[in-house]
């Protein structure tokens, strides 16, 4: 009781990592939902691994064409990159899947490759200090400061408008596209909204909590509540209350044990999927034997 009290007092030293974790356990699996839905996990693997190496491509421009030196607090610039890269790829490949016969999973697998080793390439070069990156790798969030909190609020609040307001459309897209062409949708255009809902995210996410955490805040929630609830409508609601409760615990666990908060929380997320899938499989063992 005495930690929960020390966590939730308002001059805890370390209430931004909680808050910012909060933020992303929330909100992220509402748009990672999507992915799931839709069997574009895969995607939520890509995706965050391009932003990163926005944030490396960043910094890597601004030191090969500006004299000063580039400070790790440079959050614009790494806001800059991370979303250029980002939109450009998911841009890329909606317009590729709309015109092509391929398989989306190799085209994917292609997108995530390159810019891992973009990433390290550009990390490797001495024109950049490795630190910023490396943190971001590691998905370092006790670190977050006020404003680049800000930030991160703002822009998922209009994620969460945005989602509200276009949910029917994007839910009818997403469940039944040929239904939404008989209903007369622009699948297209539809697809391209989701995908910039789902680019901002991660291009925001990624900048403050890494490409680790994204990723697992994105894939893991909605797939626990696939398995503890039904039904179109609460599935999402359910994502985002587990993934609001495993980064609040994930938080007091890290600060108790002083372990790195990112790999806690994704850590524990899946061993709350593990839980959940034994939870629905051990019944049904007991049953035959």
């Amino acid at each position: 009781m005495s930690l929960l009290l020390e966590i939730l007092s308002p001059d805890f030293l370390l209430r931004n990592a909680l808050y910012g974790g909060l933020i992303i356990g929330f909100v992220a699996p509402l748009v990672g939902w999507y992915l799931v839905g839709r069997r574009m996990v895969f995607l939520g693997v890509a995706l965050p691994q391009v932003s990163t190496a926005g944030v490396a491509g960043a910094f890597f421009w601004h030191a090969l064409f500006h004299e000063h030196e580039l400070h790790e607090g440079d959050f614009w610039l790494a806001l800059m990159g991370s979303t250029v890269f980002t939109l450009i790829a998911i841009l890329g490949l909606a317009l590729w899947e709309s015109r092509s016969r391929g398989r989306a999973e190799g085209r994917t697998g292609v997108l995530y490759a390159f810019a891992g080793a973009l990433s390290l390439l550009l990390v490797a070069s001495d024109r950049i200090a490795e630190i910023g990156i490396l943190g971001l790798l590691k998905g370092e969030i006790i670190a977050i400061p006020t404003g680049e909190l800000l930030v991160l609020a703002v822009g998922y609040a209009a994620i969460l408008v945005a989602l509200w307001l276009f949910k029917k459309d994007l839910l009818l897209v997403s469940a039944d596209r040929d239904l939404a062409l008989s209903f007369g949708k622009n699948v297209l255009a539809w697809d391209l909204v989701l995908y910039l809902i789902i680019g901002t995210t991660i291009s925001l996410g990624v900048l403050l909590v890494g490409p680790l955490v994204m990723f697992g805040f994105l894939i893991v929630p909605p797939l626990i509540a696939g398995r503890v609830t039904t039904g179109i409508r609460r599935l999402p609601l359910a994502a985002s209350v587990v993934g609001g409760l495993t980064a609040f615990v994930g938080f007091a666990v890290s600060y108790k044990l002083d372990w790195p908060m990112g790999p806690t929380d994704v850590a524990l997320v899946c061993v709350v999927l593990a839980l959940a899938a034994a939870a629905q499989t051990i019944p049904g063992l007991l049953r035959r034997a």
